[in-house]
């Protein structure tokens, strides 16, 4: 293990991603500091050249992962007690620009020259990915998993949370719009998906709550369940009616039941009202998960219609 320095608290706000570091500041930057999150230590020096073109691709790289590790940049001219230092420990300085990545307190990876852009990218990636996700995987199946059971606000914060480390997760801020659904705040939901980030505004998990909010209008605007069912006994080629009963069925919470009358509606007439049916239909997949069984049955179902 590196020992130098003394050891300080290691900062943990956005300014801190990437800073200059000093002989005195390494201890808690670096070999404390990547025991939570890798480091990227940059030694450089003014007259460099290659150094020049490196450090800002890096900074660039470190900014991309967001978070996920960290960048020192040590001038080796200003800093020439630590670098020989670190020299006689092993680390190979003689030339420079030299980069080493640290994780958990001891150096993990390193590259000296200039490297090109993808190459920095791919060690930068390499580096984030050795911690993880800092367990925001494992939380999100825990708030499905209270969504799911019908602890819809204990989802909720859990949802909130994941967003607060990790504002583009679009698992987070789907399950969180599917959460104020289920507890009946529509508008909340649909101001929600209304600003979601660019970088995930197309993501299928926010398409997936879109999809819930429409059916979840729908639901208020639906009719008499036992009225309609009688009504498509009654009158078999009323397009409107057995559209309005599918409606209804899905309301209810019968999925099934809703998208076989919309399967049955599609195949008496494809065409009617623009395809209503076909649209009705893709609302309710979007709306399940992909894996969910009937969605993945009504889509085979719908792809033998469509392509008979």
């Amino acid at each position: 293990m590196l020992e130098l320095g003394q050891s300080q608290t290691p900062g943990t706000g956005a300014g801190d991603l990437i800073k200059d570091g000093t002989e005195a500041s390494f201890m808690a930057d670096v070999i404390e500091g990547s025991r939570e999150t890798p480091v990227i230590v940059d030694f450089w020096a003014t007259w460099c050249g290659p150094c020049k073109t490196l450090g800002p691709m890096l900074e660039a790289a470190v900014m991309a992962a967001k978070g996920k590790v960290r960048m020192i940049k040590i001038d080796v001219d200003k800093e020439q007690r630590l670098a020989g230092a670190l020299a006689q420990q092993g680390l190979p300085l003689q030339s420079i620009p030299t980069v080493v990545a640290f994780y958990g307190g001891q150096p993990v990876d390193m590259f000296q020259g200039a490297i090109p852009q993808s190459q920095i990218a791919e060690f930068v990636n390499k580096l984030a990915a050795m911690a993880g996700d800092g367990g925001l995987a494992e939380a999100l199946e825990a708030a499905e998993q209270m969504l799911a059971e019908g602890a819809v606000a204990d989802a909720a914060q859990t949802f909130a949370a994941i967003l607060g480390e990790e504002p583009e997760n679009a698992g987070a801020l789907g399950g969180l719009a599917r959460s104020h659904i289920a507890m009946g705040q529509i508008e909340q939901a649909e101001a929600l998906l209304n600003n979601a980030p660019d970088a995930i505004a197309t993501a299928p998990e926010i398409e997936a709550a879109r999809a819930q909010i429409a059916l979840a209008r729908q639901a208020e605007q639906a009719g008499p369940l036992s009225e309609l069912s009688a009504a498509v006994e009654a009158d078999p080629d009323n397009h409107q009616t057995r559209f309005d009963y599918a409606q209804a069925l899905h309301a209810s919470g019968q999925v099934e039941e809703a998208i076989d009358q919309l399967l049955e509606l599609f195949r008496r007439d494809r065409e009617w009202n623009d395809g209503a049916a076909k649209t009705q239909l893709f609302t309710i997949f979007d709306a399940l998960k992909p894996t969910d069984p009937l969605a993945q049955k009504g889509r085979r179902r719908l792809s033998s219609m469509i392509f008979a």
